[in-house]
């Protein structure tokens, strides 16, 4: 396992949390100089975790629920690990409502987990699709980015 090499595995139906994820990559990339692998967690098989000290679990939010396949996820042996955990959520950008979105998608799932160390854990904005057409969009690019740097400095030590 190498110290710097990190998994970012998230699940992504409208878009904003497979941002996030990329956004998270290139911060650690570039300004920390860590290893970083991004899994869609739909597409891609993220079972081996040997190889990793530092993982960073991503995913959206639809109908008030966590993605299945991150929740799956969070169940496939992450003691050990450094672990952060992230939402993408409309509620998660729209101002008053950040915090009842963290509380409720990220606090009480991480919660469910009480064999994994959270180094930290975040709730950011989404994004609403009907037809094609983006109804709201309130993901924050930079909120990500400062998020990434407080892993960033995290993980390397």
């Amino acid at each position: 396992m190498s110290q710097n090499k990190t998994l970012i595995a998230y699940e992504s139906k409208q878009g904003a949390t497979k941002e996030a994820a990329e956004i998270l990559a290139e911060t650690l990339r570039i300004k920390y100089g860590l290893d970083v692998d991004l899994v869609n967690l739909k597409k891609q098989d993220a079972s081996d975790l040997g190889r990793y000290r530092n993982v960073i679990v991503g995913t959206g939010v639809r109908g008030g629920k966590i993605y299945g396949a991150a929740l799956k996820f969070l169940k496939s042996g992450l003691d050990g690990k450094r672990v952060a955990f992230f939402t993408s959520s409309s509620w998660g950008g729209t101002p008053g409502s950040y915090e009842n979105a963290k509380a409720r998608f990220v606090d009480k799932t991480t919660a469910k987990y009480p064999e994994i160390t959270f180094v930290s854990s975040e709730a950011f904005g989404g994004r609403i699709r009907y037809f094609g057409k983006t109804m709201l969009d309130n993901t924050d690019p930079a909120k990500v980015t400062t998020w990434a740097e407080v892993l960033g400095k995290k993980f390397i030590q």
